[in-house]
């Protein structure tokens, strides 16, 4: 998005160049490169990144009697000798879940984790199933996992994870992802009256130096598909297109500290 937005601001000046509007070509060609270089150095790919992931902490220690630790996939990549692996952003996450569940067997109270991903990349291997054998060499056992392995995005994990939780009757439900995913994922799981505590298991930040990073234009990238995923939710709302959201009344669980 943000290198899209930069390569239009400069075929617009060429265009404006190209019918002689000098004045106006130089001044698009000023705010494409004060957009990439307001990006690439920092401050806004920094503001972005700090108002998605801000309030999100590391741990949990509210547990309950059934407790649900709800691991959201972030894809799978196929190695070079053919395997299909977690991808990169997905370590973070499947640590992060692992350590809560055995905080939360250390209390002696039941708990399961669930995976939730189907095959979005295309590997021909689900995320959930991908993961498993992770969650496998990490000590959890197959008997405490939930894979929920039809999803192709977050909403569908929502979707699709309200029945598992319905059927376990957990009393309490973490949800793990990324620090920048987390706000637009509770929001779609709370659509489906799942109301989980949101913990993070991994957190970026902006570089800030002189010259346009790679990396804050991509995490910029990053934060700006959370945000139209947060704004596509509420268009979708309005118009009717979302499935009927679930009454209070129905919630899966409530969240405490």
């Amino acid at each position: 998005m943000i290198l899209t937005l930069f390569l239009i601001l400069l075929l617009v000046a060429l265009l404006c160049g190209w019918r002689r509007r000098r004045r106006a070509a130089g001044s698009f060609i000023v705010l494409a490169f004060a957009w990439l270089f307001a990006v690439g150095c920092g401050p806004v790919a920094g503001l972005l990144l700090d108002n998605l992931q801000s309030g999100f902490r590391t741990d949990f220690n509210g547990w309950g009697q059934r407790n649900v630790i709800i691991l959201l996939g972030a894809g799978t990549v196929r190695s070079s000798n053919g395997g299909v692996e977690p991808s990169l952003y997905a370590n973070g996450r499947i640590l992060r879940s692992v350590e809560l569940y055995r905080a939360c067997k250390d209390t002696g109270a039941d708990c399961k984790l669930e995976v939730s991903g189907g095959d979005a990349a295309h590997n021909g291997h689900a995320e959930a199933d991908t993961y498993a054998l992770t969650l496998d060499r990490l000590g959890v056992p197959r008997a405490d996992m939930i894979l929920e392995s039809r999803s192709m995005n977050t909403f569908q994990n929502a979707q699709n994870s309200k029945p598992l939780l319905d059927g376990y009757r957990a009393d309490k439900i973490v949800l793990v992802s990324s620090a920048v995913h987390l706000k637009r994922a509770m929001l779609y799981f709370a659509h489906f009256g799942i109301r989980g505590e949101p913990v993070r298991g991994d957190y970026v930040r902006a570089r800030y130096d002189w010259l346009p990073g790679t990396e804050n234009l991509f995490f910029a990238d990053f934060a700006l598909h959370e945000y139209v995923g947060v704004w596509r939710y509420h268009v979708y709302n309005a118009l009717g297109w979302n499935v009927p959201k679930v009454p209070e009344e129905n919630v899966t669980t409530q969240t405490h500290s």
